[in-house]
């Protein structure tokens, strides 16, 4: 029976590994500003800990993980920031195949494509195409990225193809609305991840959200190491979930 080490001595057996982690990514600018630095120094050392993060993952034998990276609100920000945070992106999409691929990662995108350069875009296009036929862990990015705008666009979606006759009212259900999300393939995650000592959701994954397991860190994401993930790994094979029902 396969296992990976906790701690000394210690193992989980990978049958309670969950198979969707999710991050969100959180506390770059509060870990800089600790430091008297700029905040972009912060969202750089974040973008280190996710390319740690996520090979830990794909060498434990996580299936999916998926990582919120930007929001449709963080353009609420100061130029400068969000200027950096694109550049930042720039170098991450031209490398990761390089940096991350290469350890059986295939990576994909959540998001919408509003107001993100056509360079970055390009490059996206490029790095999804070039990784699509990777079998190891699946590493999703939500980019641009707003639970209740993916779930506004699946409802215009359902009701342009109703409208069009391609589908029928009586047909829609949770597996129909399901296949107008942007990634519908991907399961639902099962224990989501948040870092920075905050406890709430931020309009990520709402609706693949219902019956997630939550785990919060007072640790700021670019301090996020193995330790912390193998804590909350810990803890959720504690956990007993019940879907709303009784066990």
């Amino acid at each position: 029976m396969s296992s990976f080490f906790l701690r000394k001595n210690r193992t989980i057996k990978t049958e309670h590994l969950p198979d969707h982690i999710a991050f969100i990514m959180d506390g770059n600018g509060r870990w800089a500003r600790r430091r008297g630095l700029p905040r972009s120094v912060g969202h750089r050392e974040g973008s280190y800990t996710l390319r740690r993060i996520a090979k830990e993952c794909s060498k434990i034998g996580i299936k999916y993980l998926s990582v919120f990276a930007l929001s449709t609100e963080n353009w609420s920000r100061p130029k400068e920031e969000i200027n950096g945070l694109l550049d930042l992106l720039r170098e991450f999409v031209k490398s990761a195949d390089k940096e991350i691929a290469e350890n059986n990662i295939r990576i994909r995108f959540a998001m919408s494509k509003d107001r993100l350069p056509e360079d970055i875009l390009q490059e996206i296009d490029r790095l999804v195409e070039k990784t699509k036929n990777i079998e190891g862990m699946q590493l999703i990015i939500a980019l641009n990225y707003g639970g209740k705008d993916e779930i506004l666009n699946a409802a215009k979606g359902i009701a342009r193809d109703v409208a069009a006759k391609k589908i029928r009212e009586e047909d829609i259900d949770q597996d129909l609305f399901r296949n107008y999300l942007y990634l519908p393939d991907v399961p639902d995650p099962d224990l989501i991840i948040r870092p920075s000592g905050e406890k709430r959701i931020s309009n990520f994954y709402l609706w693949q959200a219902a019956y997630s397991e939550f785990w919060y860190s007072d640790v700021l994401w670019p301090d996020f190491n193995k330790k912390h993930l193998y804590k909350a790994l810990e803890d959720y094979k504690r956990r007993e979930r019940r879907y709303g029902g009784i066990k």
